[in-house]
């Protein structure tokens, strides 16, 4: 269509977005239209009688008066029954069709829009108004859809056009889905190839790093014994700190391998008995607790469905650091227990009277290498907090945090119920 002709087009735009008013308002006035707008329905409506538009172009969903009650009212006015209208819609429902059909709109365009489709479209039902005859009149039809009886008052030429259009508009979304489904598939196949040369990595570390730290013990070891008697005690403690970092080195390749397999094993959900997984993982701390005064309080868990073997490593990561922060405590105190639900999800939480932390810094606790305490007070390599999170978030929840110094630490993490609990 001829931009100088396009001046004598007037298109009303029913939009209560600003920015896409704009926006739309920009590319119509581009192509040589003359533009009018409105924040809403009713507004809208007000102005078509007032102005009497060539072309109404609409957004479905609006304050006041949506895009169908004004389509409806539009095509009601004898003075304005002749102006065509364009819905914009995301088309999410099948009832959308029958909506559109009932107000006796014109066109659907899908949002978000193609600019080059949105204008092919208003040139078309422009040209298509001219071609329309007189008489507009229609004897009606009555459809079955979704179970309920609609009237449909709509003209023939209205009823095809806005067919075809719903027709295209979801042609062009399945066209769209086609690549994105194409860039997932792109998208998977390279991040298999990280994956696989990640585990690559991985077995590096375990294997490449693991063989020199081997030999840096075991040659210290041999040292200590031929020079037990020549070095001065100066020079053993500086043994004894070299084999210290060795074995600190090894711990902390450890647990980055297990960092690192918790975000890429495989899940296994099941229904899983907590209580089972707290007696392994104190049993686990046997070491750790022999000659300890400690006082367990664990209740009765709920089941919950998550993976046996990720929910395991959880609290044996989270009771480790319960041992660890209460050894000062000549009594030490350490419960695990529930604490009602949120969204739906089981609230599980270990709690004891250690050392504590300072709540400003509750934002490091669950990084990678973050740690609130010096090495020479309590032994750790930074990582256990940041493994229990990703595993808490593989399973949908998430894990917090309340502390105080020296008044103890209670850690909280949410996961889904068992679904025999849920019928409970």
């Amino acid at each position: 269509m001829n931009p100088k002709k396009n001046k004598s087009v007037e298109i009303l735009i029913a939009e209560d977005s600003p920015t896409q008013a704009e926006k739309l308002r920009s590319l119509l006035e581009e192509r040589g239209y003359a533009v009018v707008a409105a924040a809403d329905g009713k507004q809208a409506l007000a102005l078509a009688r007032q102005r009497k538009p060539t072309l109404v172009i609409s957004d479905v969903v609006m304050p006041v008066m949506d895009g169908y009650e004004l389509s409806r009212q539009v095509k009601a006015d004898p003075e304005l029954g002749g102006i065509p209208v364009i819905l914009l819609t995301t088309l999410s429902d099948p009832q959308d069709v029958i909506r559109g059909l009932e107000c006796c709109a014109d066109d659907f365009i899908l949002k978000p829009y193609d600019e080059h489709y949105l204008l092919s479209r208003v040139q078309f039902v422009l040209i298509n108004r001219e071609m329309r005859g007189p008489d507009r009149a229609g004897m009606g039809v009555e459809i079955f859809f979704n179970g309920q009886k609609h009237f449909i008052t709509a003209d023939r030429l209205q009823i095809l056009n806005l067919l075809l259009s719903t027709y295209e508009a979801v042609t062009q979304r399945n066209r769209e889905l086609k690549h994105t489904q194409e860039d997932l598939r792109s998208l998977n196949a390279k991040l298999q190839a990280a994956n696989e040369e990640l585990e690559s990595f991985s077995y590096s570390v375990s294997h490449d790093l693991r063989a020199p730290l081997r030999h840096i013990d075991g040659y210290i070891q041999m040292l200590a014994e031929d020079t037990a008697s020549t070095f001065s005690s100066e020079a053993q403690r500086y043994l004894e700190v070299i084999t210290d970092a060795g074995r600190q080195m090894g711990k902390l390749i450890d647990d980055l391998l297990e960092f690192s397999r918790m975000g890429r094993a495989e899940m296994r959900e099941t229904s899983v008995e907590l209580d089972d997984l707290v007696r392994d993982a104190i049993r686990d701390l046997a070491m750790a607790t022999a000659g300890r005064n400690i006082a367990w309080q664990i209740p009765l868990l709920p089941p919950v469905l998550g993976d046996p073997a990720m929910l395991k490593q959880v609290f044996a990561n989270l009771l480790g650091n319960a041992v660890k922060y209460t050894r000062p405590r000549d009594a030490a105190r350490i419960e695990v227990g529930s604490a009602g639900e949120e969204d739906g999800r089981v609230i599980v939480f270990v709690r004891d009277n250690g050392v504590g932390f300072d709540m400003k810094y509750a934002d490091k606790l669950f990084g990678v290498f973050q740690r609130l305490h010096r090495a020479d007070q309590f032994e750790g390599t930074g990582i256990g907090l940041a493994t229990v999170r990703r595993v808490i978030a593989r399973h949908g929840g998430r894990v917090w945090a309340e502390a105080a110094p020296d008044e103890g630490a209670t850690f909280y993490f949410t996961l889904k119920p068992s679904p025999s609990e849920q019928g409970q």
